[in-house]
């Protein structure tokens, strides 16, 4: 309508504050090398610097959202099933899984994964939550973390919210690719979760049947839920 030249530029003035908001960290690599990579929209500079957050560690600052899209209201809460942290798990392509139910009904947004115990690494990762019974797959991300070497949990976060119904009982599977990594011990089967503005969330762990990496209540990866009531 402005009759401007397709350049790099004028899209980017008829877009505005409009294109700051796509999220562009939350595609696979494949996905921004196929579409915004090829588009027009960004300048040389930020797909080299996008192409490099997605390879690289440490990775540069972008001026996009790396956070998933979401209409829930409320405030992010997290649970940590462990007590204490220890060193040295292994990873073969085996799922660490365990099971859990909820005593509301909540929507989960993600998990927190332990990382490296050799300094700052990149893993990649398949996360899912499965409901038990039916073993249906109610949401899944192919996607991956950098960490910094500490035994802090590092975000890993679904592209969308996935409700979770009271005691019904779902899995949590976790696949990651990379080093060996920090893992949780003294494990919790009962959580609480305490909100001054609502009332008590309880998680509930069980050990899932099968070769789960070694995971289960006492031991393992998948340590933290992030959620919203």
């Amino acid at each position: 309508r402005q009759q401007l030249p397709v350049t790099s530029a004028n899209k980017q003035k008829v877009l505005g504050k409009a294109l700051s908001l796509i999220r562009f960290p939350l595609m696979t690599i494949e996905e921004f090398a196929a579409g915004p990579a090829q588009s027009g929209i960004l300048s040389d500079r930020e797909v080299v610097n996008l192409f490099l957050h997605f390879t690289v560690n440490p990775k540069p600052r972008v001026d996009y959202i790396d956070r998933p899209r979401c209409c829930l209201r409320g405030k992010e809460c997290s649970i940590n099933r462990f007590q204490q942290v220890e060193s040295r798990w292994g990873y073969s392509g085996t799922s660490d899984r365990i099971r859990f139910t909820v005593n509301r009904r909540i929507s989960i947004v993600g998990f927190g994964l332990y990382g490296s115990i050799h300094g700052p690494t990149d893993y990649q990762v398949n996360i899912q939550i499965i409901e038990y019974e039916k073993n249906q797959t109610l949401g899944q991300n192919d996607t991956g973390f950098s960490c910094d070497g500490t035994a802090n949990t590092f975000r890993v976060m679904f592209k969308e919210p996935i409700e979770i119904l009271p005691t019904v009982c779902y899995t949590a599977c976790a696949t990651l690719k990379g080093p060996d990594s920090h893992y949780g011990t003294k494990g919790l089967k009962k959580v609480i979760h305490e909100s001054p503005t609502s009332s008590k969330t309880c998680f509930f762990f069980f050990s899932s049947p099968g070769n789960n990496n070694g995971t289960s209540i006492e031991d393992g990866q998948i340590p933290e839920i992030i959620f919203y009531t």
